[in-house]
């Protein structure tokens, strides 16, 4: 599926992952491939993503490894949509 990580400033990450992991306010959940689709509002938690990610070298260091290999982003808030295996996430 494909993924972008949107914030005010830029576009951090755009590209072809394996899941995603976000902090929903009714508690975290998982997207995989062909996952329904989905609106959702984000609180405070990280943004776990699998996959062979490439981060941009300027956007390197809001991004961190996890404890399973994924690749963490910390946010404060944000929304999630999810339709036709493309994954956007609009973060704070």
């Amino acid at each position: 599926m494909y993924l972008e990580i949107v914030s005010p400033e830029a576009t951090l990450f755009a590209g072809e992952v394996s899941s995603v992991t976000v902090p929903g306010v009714n508690g975290e959940f998982q997207m995989l491939t062909n996952h329904a689709p989905i609106v959702s509002l984000l609180q405070e938690g990280k943004v776990k993503v699998q996959g062979n990610i490439e981060i941009e070298e300027e956007f390197q260091a809001k991004f961190s490894k996890g404890t399973n290999g994924e690749t963490v982003l910390s946010i404060s808030s944000g929304t999630v949509e999810m339709k036709d295996n493309k994954v956007i996430v609009l973060a704070d």
